[in-house]
């Protein structure tokens, strides 16, 4: 039998449009524990195990309103004193924020949403002992995905 569809597997990578690379990276640095991928004089990677994030220089559009990407991460609350040292204003639900270039961004725990990383990928990251709430491995269980 022949697929006349391919199959949506996941998102490799996203791109964040910056006014200064260098000053992207000091802000998203104030946030997050991340090492880069790599960099050029117009982008910088930073790693996420198996996925990316890409910054890139030069911004095109106006800031994001509902459109963002959720940044999913082991600890919120060092993110929460972070984002408020800063001053940076949180948006109406969860823990949304728009960066600097108004990239909105949305901060989410690992073990409270079904977005997994295999093991061998966590090991990789230093988190090997990451884990998932009771809820998660519920909804992953009914996708019959549970770990």
């Amino acid at each position: 039998m022949v697929k006349n569809k391919a199959r949506a597997l996941g998102i490799n990578h996203i791109v964040l449009e910056v006014g200064d690379l260098d000053d992207a990276l000091a802000f998203y640095g104030k946030l997050f524990e991340f090492d880069l991928r790599g960099r050029n004089d117009h982008n910088a990677f930073i790693d996420l195990g198996d996925q990316f994030i890409q910054l890139r220089l030069g911004k095109t559009q106006e800031a994001d309103g509902a459109r963002h990407f959720g940044f999913v991460v082991d600890d919120r609350e060092p993110v929460k004193k972070a984002l408020e040292e800063l001053g940076v204003e949180m948006l109406e639900r969860g823990m949304n924020f728009r960066d600097p270039w108004g990239n909105r961004v949305e901060v989410v725990p690992y073990n409270d949403i079904q977005f997994t990383k295999a093991p061998n990928i966590l090991r990789g990251m230093g988190l090997a002992g990451l884990s998932k709430s009771e809820a998660a491995i519920e909804e992953l269980t009914k996708k019959d995905m549970a770990p």
